[in-house]
């Protein structure tokens, strides 16, 4: 029928745990716990995360990678033209492949990029829900006439698809530098960061807020500033 939704089944046993919800539901595993992920791993999103991802009974890494990669897979959909109800389904399913494929997917820096690898999951999740949507009736110039037409049809060619994935990209590397920095630096510096660059409120304002000076203000800018350059330049690297 057309423009109805389908609905994907998948064997619970190839699922990470926090995979399956609705319609996924199935009994947990039996698989013993996993210790949390080391949080000062430098670069845990690439080799080591990636590696322990392999096994689908790690809870901990499977749940630290949907914090981690949700978000930007939401933001790409979402750019891409998909509604809420098609973003989620894209995002479900992205993950759901990711599962299915990671221990298939070997990581040679400079070779096989795991930004590329999830780039065309992504973008085939996307054409899916694209592809699903009922056709729309549109008039021909001139005759009067009309005819049905797929809106995947006139949907954003593969070179703008990748623009929105490296902008969305670039966010998520912001974002995880961001959450490093936090970790790293005097809370107060991060709190004046926060307000006056990630919230765009004036020097005056923060010093209202905050109750701290301008000197302070433009050097907690400067230091935590350098941190996120840095982290993120670490993060890129592993791009290539």
């Amino acid at each position: 029928m057309v423009g109805e939704r389908r609905l994907i089944h998948v064997p619970h046993r190839i699922l990470p745990g926090f995979l399956r919800t609705a319609p996924f539901a199935g009994p947990a595993s039996s698989a013993p716990a996993v210790s949390p992920m080391n949080t000062d791993d430098p670069l845990p999103t690439r080799r080591s995360l990636l590696k322990r991802l392999k096994n689908t009974a790690d809870q901990a890494s499977w749940e630290e990678f949907d914090r981690m990669y949700r978000g930007l897979l939401r933001g790409v959909a979402r750019r891409s033209g998909l509604n809420e109800l098609e973003t989620s389904e894209a995002v479900q399913e992205t993950l759901i492949t990711v599962a299915k494929k990671l221990p298939e997917f070997h990581y040679q820096p400079g070779k096989d990029s795991f930004k590329g690898w999830l780039l065309q999951i992504v973008r085939w999740k996307v054409s899916d829900q694209l592809r699903q949507r009922p056709p729309t009736e549109v008039e021909l110039a001139g005759d009067g006439e009309s005819k049905l037409t797929h809106l995947e049809d006139t949907a954003e060619a593969p070179h703008d698809f990748e623009m929105i994935w490296n902008t969305e990209w670039e966010r998520h590397l912001v974002s995880q530098a961001l959450a490093r920095v936090k970790r790293q630096v005097n809370p107060e510096h991060y709190a004046i960061y926060h307000l006056h660059v990630i919230e765009a409120h004036t020097a005056s304002e923060v010093r209202q807020i905050l109750g701290v000076g301008i000197a302070a203000i433009y050097l907690a800018k400067h230091r935590v500033g350098s941190a996120v350059q840095r982290e993120v330049q670490k993060l890129r690297l592993l791009d290539d």
